[in-house]
């Protein structure tokens, strides 16, 4: 591990390779696990204002999950989430025709219906950020079901830290994430 400011980043971000193949993994992070998206406070608030132009990309039992739950959860440790289906997919996931996950808060943003992407948490994935009082722990979140994802990364030589580059300059800033590029050179 290292610092970078008020951050301290684990050195698998640099070390691991990862590119995500969703022809292998069909977006399995979306819908495998027991837990919704993480969510930050100011997120919370923009899920709330996008829902409306969200909704027509949902499927019914998306619509059905938010409407029973939220359009965001509270967990009882008081961190936010996006709301599941029957404790599995994420309640904001659509299906393609070759029945690959995505994100239907992306698909508006692709249509040019919203102007934000979709939750920083999902767009750092696999990086992980858990936030503490006086820094942020910024890891690498190795998942079985990722496997393919690694060994495409690796195929291709495209570090973790590059693949989710665009989302580390949204979460930490472009001074942050030509620091790490520093780092990343001394391995």
């Amino acid at each position: 591990m290292f610092q970078l400011g008020k951050t301290i980043v684990s050195e698998d971000i640099i070390k691991k390779d990862f590119m995500c193949n969703l022809s292998a993994c069909k977006g399995a992070c979306c819908i495998d696990g027991d837990a919704g998206a993480p969510l930050e406070a100011n997120e919370a608030k923009i899920m709330v204002d996008i829902y409306p132009k969200v909704k027509p990309f949902l499927r019914q039992e998306g619509i059905d999950a938010i409407e029973a739950q939220g359009i965001y959860i509270t967990t009882e440790n008081g961190e936010l989430e996006t709301p599941l289906i029957n404790n599995a997919d994420c309640a904001y996931v659509i299906f393609d025709e070759k029945k690959v996950a995505l994100c239907a808060i992306e698909e508006a943003y692709n249509q040019g219906e919203i102007e934000w992407k979709k939750p920083v948490s999902c767009h750092l994935y696999p990086v992980r950020v858990q936030n503490y009082t006086e820094f942020s722990a910024v890891n690498y979140n190795n998942w079985d079901i990722c496997d393919d994802a690694c060994v495409l990364g690796e195929a291709l030589q495209i570090p973790v830290y590059k693949f989710v580059k665009e989302a580390l300059i949204r979460k930490f800033g472009e001074d942050w994430y030509m620091e790490l590029e520093k780092v990343a050179e001394t391995f």
